[in-house]
Parts: structure tokens; sequence; C-alpha cells
């Protein structure tokens, strides 16, 4: 890693433009960047781990390409006192907390507090003084649905933005978040035909607007050492 590469976890998630994630992984350690790759189960439908850049594996972290529910919760045996809590060990290595593509489910649970798989509980156990970036992509009428709009104010107020009390599009409350959140950065989708064949808002930003919002980030220089997760 170069003096100026940053350490980026990459939580992929369920929606079509995690065909991407090989690309972006390889262009983001092109530039110096370390990667970790944690992805949702659907996410893995659309990109082959093995398409991967090379991982620089640091125990504790387990010597996989990608991580899963299954790295977090291992079928068969019984988690013991004093091992490692993988989505723990994730945070502490961690400097930027890259979600690309976010997809309208795990937005939901974000914004509600939800840690069900190995990405939730990332999020939540996260240390808010170090940046997050995240890439929503959906089909337009996701991304258009009141409930969008609803989620995303919940995540401004969480991270210090206030309230958005009047009406506003969820491209609105983006730019609000951006302006107004000191470690929450969005890259809001754009308009373009979809995998699905509509054409409209929703395709996950462009990989040079998300390498940009990395190269950009720089965690705060008293990162806290400890947070609570709560199952």
């Amino acid at each position: 890693m170069g003096e100026s590469g940053l350490k980026v976890l990459l939580c992929t998630t369920g929606s079509v433009a995690a065909v991407k994630v090989p690309e972006l992984c390889r262009r983001l350690s092109e530039l110096g960047h370390t990667l970790r790759v944690a992805a949702t189960e659907p996410s893995l439908v659309f990109f082959d781990p093995s398409d991967l850049p090379p991982v620089e594996f640091s125990p504790p972290l387990p010597s996989k390409p990608v991580l899963r529910d299954s790295d977090e919760w291992p079928v068969g045996r019984r988690f013991e006192i004093g091992e490692p809590v993988l989505h723990i060990e994730l945070r502490r290595w961690a400097d930027v907390l890259l979600m690309a593509p976010l997809d309208a489910n795990t937005l939901a649970k974000m914004a509600l507090g939800l840690s069900d798989n190995l990405i939730t509980c990332i999020y939540r156990a996260w240390d808010t003084g170090r940046p997050i970036i995240l890439a929503p992509a959906m089909n337009t009428f996701m991304w258009e649905h009141p409930v969008t709009a609803r989620h995303l104010k919940n995540l401004l107020a969480d991270h210090g933005g206030g309230e958005f009390s009047e009406p506003g599009s969820s491209l609105q409350i983006c730019d609000r978040i951006n302006a107004a959140c000191p470690n929450l950065r969005i890259a809001p989708p754009q308009h373009k035909r979809l995998a699905c064949g509509d054409e409209g808002i929703g395709a996950m930003a462009d990989l040079e607007q998300l390498i940009a919002a990395v190269q950009q980030s720089r965690p705060h220089p008293e990162r806290r050492t400890s947070a609570l997760h709560v199952d």
C-alpha cells in the first residue's frame, strides 16, 4: 500500500450494479489502496470472487477474497469466548467504509437500525468518526418511492445532519447529507437505461465518482477504538 493509500472496506449488496465490483476493486488497488470485500449472498449472483485482485490478508481477518455471512456465523461449530468477532475486526481494520452498490433492502435495514447480516452489523458497529460512502442502486420506482426518502432522512439525522422536515426528493436529501454530515457521503444514482430495461434514475454512480470519493476521504485523526454492538 502506498503512503497515501487507505484501507477500504467495500461492502456490496444485491443490485445488478455488483457486476462492477471487480473493476472497482482493481482500480482502487491500482491507486494504492488496500481492499477487503464483504458481500451479501444476493450480490454474489452478479460477480465471481475469483475475478477480484489479490488481497492482503491481515490476521485475525480470514484469508478469503470475499467475506460473507457464513464467515460471521460459521455452520457446524460453536463460538468460543475470546475469539475474534468478524464485523468488529473489520471495523477496526478499515479507514473507509464504501457500500457499493447499496440496494434498497440494505438501505432500509441501515435506516431502521437492523443488523441481521455481516454488512449491516459492520454498519451498525462502525466508528462514525471514519468516512462512510454510500452508492445506492435500484430500480427507478424503488428510488422514487416515498419510503426511500424517509430512509435517507433517517440517515441524515443519525449522522449529525439534523432534520429534513420540508418535502423533498431523494436527490435533494442526498444533497443535504453531503453538505451537512461530516463523515457520510452519498454518491447518488444516475439516469440511464437500467438492466431491467426501464429507463430512469437508479443506476449506480460512475466508478470515477466512487473512486474520487475514496480519494478525498480521510479518517478523523482521533479514531475511537471501541464501539457497542447491539444485537
